[in-house]
C-alpha cells in the first residue's frame, strides 16, 4: 500500500542517513584530536584508568627532578669528599718528608697548614642548593624516589636516604658557653641564653658567666645580641694563661662594644669572665652563645697535625692514615648512593615512557584505520543522501494514477 501521508521508505532512509553523520561525526573528531576517547563519554572505563595513569606520569615527571636534584647534591658531596681525599694523600707526603731530619719541617709545617686551610674550604663550598652533607651538620636527607600504588588504588611514596659524612675539622657543641642562664624553650632559641626587655629591663637576667668548656687553641665562643654578632678565637697564648675565661669576656666585651648594639657592657672584675650587659633600647633582646669546639668533627684531629718537631712529624704520621680513610669511606658512601639515584632515574624514566606508550594504546586514534574510515563513511554519506531522496520521490509516482 502507498501513502501520502507515511513515508516509510524515506524514514528507512533518513535513519540511516543520520546514523551515517554521527558516525562521520566522531571520525572527524578521533582525527581532529588525534584520540579515539577523549572524553568520558566516548568509553568511560578507559577514560578512567588512562587519566590515573596520566596523574602517575605527571607524579613520575616530578620525582624525575627530584632525583635529579638529589644526584647533583650528592655529586658535589662525593667530589668534595674525593677533593678532600686527595688533599690529605698530599699532606702525607709532606708529612713522610718530614720524618728525615735534614729537612726544613718549619717550611713543611707551613705547607701541612695550607693543605689543612685548603681543606676546610673544600668542606664550607661542598653545599647544593644550600645542603651541605660533609660539613657534619645534616646527619641524614632524603631523595623522593618513587610513587608506589597498590591494587586497591592507594599511593605512597618512597624514598633513598643519603647519609651525611662528616669531614669538618671543627664544628658546634653543645657545651654551655654561659652560666647563670636558663636556657629554656620559653626564649625561643635553643642555645642556651636570655632576653632583655626594653628600657634595661631584663625577663631573665642580664649577665654572662663565661664557662671554660676545656678551651683549645682555635676554639671559638660567639655572641649573638639580637642581629649583631660578634666572637672571640682562642689562642695557644691564651691556654697558657691563668684565665682562659677572662680573656675571652674582656675581648668579647671590646667588640660588642665596637659592633654598634644597643647597649652597655660593665666587666665584673670580682666575678671571673663575667659580663653585665643593659639593654639601651625600646624592644626586647634576646641575647645566645656558641661554642665551636676547632678539635671536633669528623677530620677534627686534622688540627693537631704539627710536623715542626720530630716527635709531632713520628705522631702526625698515624693520625694522616686515619683521616685518609675517614675521607675515602665518605667518597665511598656517596658514590655508592649516587649510583642508586642514578639507576632510579633511568628506571623511573623508562617508566615514563612505558605508561606514556600504554595511554596512547588506550586512548590514541589509529590514525590508518580513521582514514579508511573515513572515506567509507563518505561514500555511505553520499549513497545515503541519493537513497533518501528516491525515498522522498515516491510518493510523486501516486500522481499517475490520477492522471486521466
Amino acid at each position: 500500500m502507498s501513502s501520502i501521508l507515511t513515508n516509510n521508505s524515506a524514514m528507512v532512509a533518513l535513519q540511516t542517513l543520520k546514523s551515517v553523520n554521527t558516525n562521520l561525526g566522531k571520525t572527524q573528531e578521533m582525527i581532529s584530536t588525534g584520540k579515539k576517547v577523549a572524553t568520558a563519554k566516548d568509553n568511560s572505563a578507559v577514560f578512567a584508568i588512562s587519566k590515573v595513569m596520566q596523574s602517575d606520569v605527571a607524579g613520575f615527571k616530578a620525582i624525575s627532578e627530584s632525583l635529579a636534584l638529589g644526584e647533583s647534591t650528592v655529586a658535589v658531596a662525593r667530589q668534595a669528599s674525593e677533593t678532600v681525599a686527595d688533599l690529605l694523600i698530599d699532606m702525607k707526603a709532606k708529612i713522610v718528608a718530614a720524618q728525615e731530619d735534614n729537612v726544613d719541617r718549619a717550611k713543611i709545617n707551613a705547607d701541612v697548614t695550607e693543605l689543612k686551610n685548603q681543606i676546610d674550604s673544600v668542606v664550607a663550598a661542598a653545599q647544593f642548593n644550600g645542603l651541605n652533607l660533609i660539613d657534619g651538620n645534616t646527619a641524614s636527607a632524603t631523595v623522593l624516589a618513587s610513587l608506589d600504588r597498590d591494587s586497591s588504588g592507594n599511593v605512597t611514596s618512597s624514598s633513598i636516604t643519603v647519609t651525611g659524612q662528616d669531614l669538618a675539622t671543627g664544628g658546634y657543641s653543645a657545651k654551655a658557653v654561659f652560666t647563670g642562664t636558663d636556657g629554656i624553650a620559653a626564649d625561643n632559641d635553643d642555645s642556651f641564653g636570655f632576653a632583655l626587655d626594653g628600657n634595661g629591663g631584663t625577663d631573665d637576667n642580664g649577665t654572662v658567666v663565661i664557662v671554660d668548656p676545656t678551651y683549645a687553641a682555635g676554639d671559638k665562643i660567639s655572641m649573638r645580641l639580637g642581629d649583631v654578632e660578634v666572637s672571640y678565637t682562642v689562642t695557644a697564648e691564651d691556654i697558657a694563661s691563668t684565665s682562659v675565661e677572662d680573656i675571652v669576656a674582656v675581648n668579647l666585651k671590646s667588640q660588642i662594644e665596637a659592633s654598634g648594639a644597643n647597649v652597655s657592657v660593665d666587666y665584673n672584675i670580682a666575678n671571673a669572665g663575667t659580663l653585665v650587659i643593659t639593654n639601651n633600647g625600646a624592644e626586647s633582646l634576646f641575647v645566645s652563645g656558641q661554642f665551636t669546639n676547632a678539635g671536633s668533627g669528623g677530620l677534627g684531629a686534622m688540627a693537631g697535625i704539627d710536623v715542626s718537631t720530630s716527635v709531632n712529624a713520628t705522631a702526625a704520621l698515624g693520625t694522616i692514615e686515619t683521616l685518609i680513610d675517614t675521607a675515602i669511606d665518605a667518597a665511598s658512601s656517596f658514590g655508592s648512593v649516587e649510583g642508586r639515584i642514578e639507576t632510579q632515574a633511568d628506571f623511573i624514566s623508562n617508566l615514563t615512557d612505558s605508561l606514556t606508550s600504554g595511554i596512547g594504546t588506550l586512548v590514541d586514534a589509529n590514525m590508518e584505520e580513521a582514514s579508511a574510515r573515513l572515506q567509507a563513511l563518505q561514500v555511505q554519506q553520499q549513497l545515503a543522501v541519493q537513497s533518501l531522496s528516491i525515498a522522498n520521490q515516491a510518493p510523486q509516482t501516486i500522481l499517475s494514477l490520477f492522471r486521466g
